[in-house]
């Protein structure tokens, strides 16, 4: 599976952005898809992740409330909508894809994709 991050960019503190993840190589609905982030000098973290129908999802506490991960199959694509945005919250953010849902929460998953920076200023 590739995959190809993008929407990331800088935003002030209390705003939004989008990310967006596509795949493609293989059937994406056989895959869990996730966003995890790294930020400067710190290790990868888990955002959250969503099943492979996206019926159930899994976020971080530091993200529960402000994100949202959904996933559009016909498309191939798995979103990422960040509201209330932090500066804590400034990171590389990568898009993750795995047989299980538990692959990525543990940051194993099978395949990941190109990071996108998101950069917010207070």
């Amino acid at each position: 599976v590739q995959l190809q991050a993008s929407g990331g960019g800088s935003v002030q503190a209390g705003g939004s952005l989008r990310l967006s993840c596509e795949a493609s190589g293989r059937t994406f609905s056989n895959y869990a898809m996730g966003w995890v982030r790294q930020a400067p000098g710190k290790e990868r973290e888990i955002v959250g992740a969503t099943i492979r129908s996206g019926a159930s999802t899994y976020y971080a506490d530091s993200v529960k409330g402000r994100f949202t991960i959904s996933r559009d199959n016909a498309r191939n694509t798995v979103y990422l909508q960040m509201n209330s945005l932090q500066p804590e919250d400034t990171a590389v953010y990568y898009c993750a894809a795995s047989d299980r849902l538990h692959d990525i929460v543990v940051l194993s998953p099978s395949y990941w994709g190109q990071g996108t920076q998101v950069t917010v200023s207070s």
